[in-house]
């Protein structure tokens, strides 16, 4: 099992732009089996927003997509791919499970 470094994060933004974390997870797949959701106690409803971060960093995210259409998630990803931290598979089924979940919402 690889180790992960890198996280993902969820978060409902409301329209003052202040921020509710629904959750972290180790991977794509988690990610799509348990972050898409709306915590329905949370009054942050203008956005949905997954950031990507490293481990133990105090960086800034290595990158930020917020609903409906997450520009630039798609081309950003590529680096990761080509690293080998996520297939093309999975990068492609993150980016189409957003936008269905952004339409639905």
């Amino acid at each position: 099992m690889k180790f992960r470094r890198l996280y993902w994060v969820t978060e409902q933004v409301g329209l003052d732009g202040t921020s509710h974390i629904g959750g972290v997870y180790t991977s794509i797949n988690d990610l799509l089996e348990r972050g898409l959701h709306w915590d329905a106690d949370s009054d942050k409803t203008a956005s949905f927003r997954v950031s990507l971060v490293k481990l133990d960093s105090t960086k800034p995210p290595l990158g930020q997509w917020s609903s409906p259409d997450f520009s630039g998630m798609r081309a950003a990803l590529q680096e990761y791919v080509e690293t080998d931290e996520f297939n093309a598979q999975e990068c492609e089924l993150l980016v189409d499970n957003l936008h269905q979940f952004a339409k639905a919402s």
